[in-house]
């Protein structure tokens, strides 16, 4: 039986940021380009070149830091972290150390309704290393038969977001992800896509026993290309661990690889000590010296971010938590929301429309909601033939589908499909005669107390006119029909 455990997560977070060019040099970060063309004397650290700093990355930086809430250090310099590896040409990275551009920020996240702070250590910038692709065993490095260096990703500006080791379980740990992506994309810092490699992360974990105050030995984790996969490697490492301790083995500080084929995590190496670096100044950079001023002028680019966005849905527009939640998850989301609600004040019947029908169908599509073949226009123009009565709502979904594939205006779909809902109550009523006189043991289970009864024979009205009759017309003759 497990002694119980205490779970201990912490992440560090590498972003890519957005800027047209590398950190100290004028090469494109343009993602996709032929191997080792992006690149130049500086990038690959040439004798007799010097760097110059991109002021973007550095507001970039600032900017993310401030959406942390970190403290913005007025002094803060760049470090050559030293180590030898085939996707360093210079044999160090230019990182910061001890005097890093910000420190001491929180994030607060939501998990299963419940709100947490995760305190952000620090968050601090440097330069990308390029890539190594392993040919062979399914390009792992453990068994490749060899590997390829590309140079293009080196130099890139990567923001580094390193948490303080406050989460508790793998699903607080997606949580952060999820927040933290959802924040930085806000601002524009960074499109955050795993597939493109503009966001990585790296998790440690372990476990000490319940009521202990030292952490367990740190495990990390690597090569976790999805937040799902952070989840479940987590989740594995969590189970290996308890097992491990409640058999009476001692762990060992170590890195282990996810296979997410397997689902498991597989170790890399061990780390007895930390490794020395052997950080000094950068010599051919001058340190940073920010001003009240500057810093303020760089808060001014900040935008409303996902949290206060969410409470402003919900007070504003008066929708669930839920709904405000997902529809400002991503700011295209949200600014598609509000482009809606602009031109018609209908907040709810909206929200529906954009996270279950739209959003279903750019899913399935793989579209971004900026690309939407639908316009905020034609999606609150079919909105207002539903409260109109022109069409009911089952066959509102019948013309988005349309109006999704073709991009046409729903009037035109309507009309070209024929589905005008029937109104009239006098052609209701009709039908409604002819549906009573034919289900007689429908009639009598409703007036005998079965008001279920009720429901089928609407379905009844409703397949006789095609689906076309008035559904809350429909309901009103019957109910009228049935008390007499």
């Amino acid at each position: 039986m497990s002694r119980g455990y205490t779970t201990v997560i912490g992440l560090e977070v590498h972003v890519q940021l957005k800027t047209e060019s590398k950190l100290f040099c004028g090469c494109s970060t343009a993602f996709g380009a032929e191997q080792n063309t992006h690149t130049c004397p500086v990038c690959l650290g040439l004798p007799g070149v010097l760097p110059v700093a991109n002021k973007r990355a550095v507001e970039l930086t600032v900017l993310t830091a401030l959406a942390l809430n970190c403290e913005i250090q007025k002094y803060s310099k760049f470090d050559r972290k030293n180590y030898f590896y085939p996707d360093l040409p210079k044999n160090y990275q230019t990182s910061q150390f001890d005097k890093p551009f910000s420190k001491s920020g929180r994030l607060e996240i939501t998990v299963s309704g419940a709100k947490k702070v995760i305190g952000v250590t620090r968050a601090h910038l440097e330069e990308d290393a390029g890539k190594l692709v392993h040919v062979g065993a399914g390009g792992q490095i453990g068994a490749a038969e060899e590997s390829l260096v590309d140079l293009n990703r080196t130099g890139i500006p990567l923001l580094e977001i390193v948490s303080e080791p406050d989460m508790r379980s793998p699903l607080e740990a997606y949580e952060y992800l999820t927040t933290l992506k959802s924040l930085i994309q806000y601002i524009g810092a960074s499109d955050c896509d795993m597939e493109k490699g503009t966001l990585r992360c790296d998790a440690n974990v372990s476990l000490m026993e319940k009521g202990a105050d030292k952490f367990g030995e740190k495990i990390e984790i690597k090569n976790l290309n999805s937040f799902k996969n952070v989840q479940k490697a987590l989740e594995f490492e969590v189970a290996r661990q308890t097992i491990a301790l409640d058999n009476g083995e001692k762990l060992r500080q170590e890195t282990r690889l996810f296979n997410a084929d397997l689902g498991e995590t597989v170790p890399m190496r061990s780390k007895e000590e930390a490794h020395d670096y052997r950080y000094f100044p950068e010599p051919d950079l001058v340190a940073f010296e920010f001003t009240d001023s500057m810093i303020a002028a760089i808060k001014k680019q900040l935008v409303e971010l996902p949290s206060a966005r969410c409470a402003r849905f919900i007070t504003e527009y008066g929708l669930p938590e839920y709904d405000a939640g997902v529809l400002t998850a991503a700011k295209d989301t949200a600014d598609y929301f509000e482009n809606c609600v602009k031109i018609l004040n209908k907040p709810k019947a909206i929200s529906n429309l954009v996270m279950t029908d739209l959003g279903g169908l750019l899913n399935e599509k793989k579209l971004e909601i900026k690309d939407s073949p639908v316009s905020p226009e034609n999606l609150v123009r079919l909105v207002k033939l539903v409260d109109g009565g022109t069409i009911s709502g089952k066959m509102a979904k019948t013309v988005f589908a349309e109006m999704f594939a073709s991009g046409n205006d729903p009037e035109g779909i309507v009309k070209k499909k024929g589905l005008v809902q029937i109104s009239d109550e006098g052609a209701i009523v009709t039908v409604v005669d002819k549906v009573l006189a034919e289900n007689i043991k429908a009639v009598q289970d409703f007036k005998s107390g079965n008001e279920r009864a009720l429901g089928s024979l609407v379905g009844q009205v409703m397949k006789a006119t095609g689906g076309k009759a008035n559904p809350a017309v429909v309901n009103k003759i019957l109910k009228e029909k049935l008390s007499k």
